[in-house]
């Protein structure tokens, strides 16, 4: 009974990774070329082979060695990667986000 409740947190545990991975895969995907090169990171071909390759292992290879390399390039975009991107050219589509003094409901001006 110890041992299928361990099985059923390794399939939680590998669920999540096959989900942070694809989640990686897709928000790359959506970057534009340039932000990647703007925010001097390796480039958009690069991230979508990594985090493609890190995909069909989650899925297809049962190596569990594998499976915590692609955890790592995972959590490396994730926390290094996407937040220069985000800060170079905006969201996914590359759009304009507001200055850092905006609120919810437009800009702060400190009640002047």
């Amino acid at each position: 009974m110890l041992l299928q409740g361990f099985d059923n947190l390794l399939f939680f545990v590998y669920l999540a990774m096959l989900v942070m991975a694809i989640f990686c895969l897709v928000d790359s995907l959506l970057r534009r070329d340039d932000t990647f090169v703007a925010a001097d990171k390796k480039t958009k071909s690069f991230w979508l082979i990594i985090m493609g390759v890190t995909v069909a292992v989650h899925l297809f290879i049962p190596f569990f060695f594998l499976k915590i390399i692609g955890l790592i390039a995972s959590i490396v975009y994730i926390v290094d990667v996407r937040p220069a991107l985000i800060q170079v050219g905006g969201g996914p589509a590359g759009g304009r986000r507001g200055s850092s003094s905006d609120g919810p409901y437009g800009p702060y001006n400190g009640g002047r």
